[in-house]
């Protein structure tokens, strides 16, 4: 996986160096998303904008307490997607289950052309569904990570 200045594969070249790691804290943000002949669909697409958006936030509130931020993106195969479609669109925040960390449930939605027949994840919470994850979800589940540690 190729990190950039930011110290994250969000291809933002956001222009942050990358932290440190061994004498700083860490916030490492995982998320995984069906990739199919090169394409996503649209809701893993727009969850990919929001959480850039969401990791420029958190560096600007985690940095000055010397926090640093990372953000890992992995690909699921079509094969691995069709095994368990709830994978998909899946973010972990050092390895919890965004919707466990906000008191969220994880539901479930018809999609689109890429994801065939399945039913793909989504974020349930605050009386509302979500198929793209907003940043302000993440920059909520980032910050409880944080306090917690």
């Amino acid at each position: 996986m190729n990190q950039n200045t930011c110290g994250c594969s969000c291809g933002s070249g956001c222009g942050v160096k990358p932290t440190d790691t061994k004498s700083k804290k860490n916030l490492t943000i995982t998320w995984q998303r069906l990739i199919s002949e090169g394409n996503t669909c649209p809701r893993c697409g727009s969850t990919e904008d929001e959480l850039n958006k969401a990791v420029l936030l958190l560096k600007e509130k985690l940095s000055p307490l010397g926090i640093g931020v990372t953000l890992e993106k992995n690909e699921l195969s079509l094969e691995e997607f069709k095994k368990d479609p709830q994978k998909s669109n899946q973010i972990l925040l050092n390895g919890q289950l965004l919707e466990d960390v906000i008191g969220a449930k994880t539901g479930q939605s018809q999609c689109c052309d890429v994801c065939g027949d399945e039913q793909c994840r989504t974020v349930d919470t605050k009386g509302q569904s979500f198929e793209t994850v907003p940043a302000e979800l993440v920059v909520e589940a980032g910050l409880r990570v944080i306090s917690e540690k």
